[in-house]
């Protein structure tokens, strides 16, 4: 067999100095320095790194990853299965669950078996963990831990309920109920079955409010003595997403119970404290639709906290804004938009002027941080930091809030928000 010639830079130099010494008088030896020589860094003084045709791959050291982590394997991750699969679900929580480091989508609810089909072939569920509101067969599927519930309010206690006697964890949307007895029963129902449930107030997670929350601790805003809280935006009766928001019934209330629980609630987390008293009122306008026929349109609140603190918060089904302000000594911090599903800002004005400082995520994160987050605390036992105990609390309050505008008088309420 031939002799394969040696292509290596030993080969081509041994090679190379044979064959142009002899024309060039250059021995081995003078060629070999020749190329030391020629292959210096000229101006440095340095020998370049050897020559990569000779370098082995040795492997760079770990990256950092900009304040991200990796994400866990897709095998450890927790499977999830949404019940209810109208608008803000294939909108905003199934693409979160799939963006999510600790969670997969492996399963659908729907009354609707056609349409959780489509959505199974879109985002590659076996039709065989597609299911109707019954959730018995859930029981058999291992490959689904917990159930994101994203129903009418009223509804949510049924759909809760049957995920638990399936033995999956409840991931639960706000309010959590359309009153306080349901939410009680949720909560007596998770005890029974051993499992947990997280309501998702996806604005504890919202890198913006989170950022306030922080300033707040630290006292950086100086004394904090007053705060307000409006939500607001447009009732669309045009829109099946906001048609059973107009029955009394379903939603359990209108504005107030809908959107101003988000005005309660982050009042409530940013200043760590719950209200001791409050007087409230509501008004509802007539519309040739009579859209407002069962509901309130606008609600308002005055809130006195056991520090001494005062708020006012309110909500609204005809403007358009979703702010928080709170005033303090030292400067006014102010979230506008607060909890819109994206483009959230926060301004701190103070003697000095205006800055905004810009959290190190989008706003975008708040779907993605609490999938996780829920995840993490059903597999590894973390504490839930929004769990049904505070979706209760925050039930109560909403009643004591209708009784506060029904009476027309103050009412007092317990750090559990029953009625005193």
């Amino acid at each position: 067999m031939k002799e394969l010639p040696d292509y290596s830079r030993r080969g081509f130099m041994r090679t190379s100095a044979l064959g142009l010494g002899a024309g060039m008088g250059l021995g081995l030896g003078s060629f070999e320095a020749l190329a030391q020589t020629a292959g210096r860094d000229i101006g440095t003084g340095q020998t370049p790194p050897a020559d990569p045709l000779e370098r082995r791959a040795a492997g760079r050291p770990e990256p950092e990853l900009n304040g991200t982590l990796r994400p866990t394997p897709p095998e450890q991750r927790l499977g999830w299965a949404v019940c209810g699969l109208g608008h803000f679900a294939q909108n905003y929580a199934i693409p979160a669950i799939a963006r999510a480091s600790e969670a997969k989508l492996t399963g659908l609810i729907s009354g609707n078996r056609d349409k959780a089909l489509g959505v199974a072939s879109a985002w590659g569920v076996p039709e065989g963990s597609v299911y109707d509101y019954r959730m018995q067969a859930l029981a058999d599927n291992d490959a689904v831990h917990i159930v994101y519930v994203i129903t009418p309010n009223a509804i949510h206690e049924e759909n809760v309920i049957a995920a638990l006697e399936a033995g999956k964890h409840v991931f639960c949307e706000k309010p959590f109920a359309h009153n306080s007895a349901a939410a009680q029963r949720m909560m007596d129902a998770a005890k029974a079955a051993d499992r947990k449930i997280m309501i998702a107030y996806r604005a504890h997670f919202e890198p913006n409010n989170v950022a306030l929350k922080e300033m707040v601790r630290k006292g950086e805003l100086g004394d904090v003595w007053y705060a307000t809280s409006d939500h607001h935006r447009p009732l669309d009766p045009s829109v099946e997403r906001d048609q059973w928001r107009m029955v009394r019934d379903l939603a359990g209330g209108g504005s107030l119970m809908d959107i101003g629980i988000y005005s309660l609630n982050g009042l409530i987390w940013l200043l760590d404290e719950v209200p001791e008293r409050l007087v409230a009122t509501t008004f509802s306008p007539r519309t040739e639709d009579g859209r407002f026929g069962e509901i309130e349109a606008i609600g308002q609140v005055q809130l006195v906290f056991p520090s001494g603190r005062r708020a006012s918060i309110s909500s609204g089904y005809v403007a358009d804004k979703k702010r928080i302000d709170l005033w303090g000594s030292r400067g006014v911090a102010v979230l506008d938009p607060a909890t819109a599903y994206s483009g959230n800002k926060f301004t701190l004005s103070n003697a000095d002027g205006q800055e905004m400082p810009t959290p190190s995520k989008a706003s975008e994160q708040q779907f993605v941080g609490e999938i996780d987050h829920f995840s993490k605390g059903v597999r590894d036992g973390d504490e839930i930091l929004t769990p049904a105990e505070m979706g209760l609390r925050d039930m109560r309050l909403l009643e004591a809030i209708y009784v506060s505008a029904e009476r027309g008088e103050w009412v007092e309420v317990n750090p559990d928000g029953t009625m005193r």
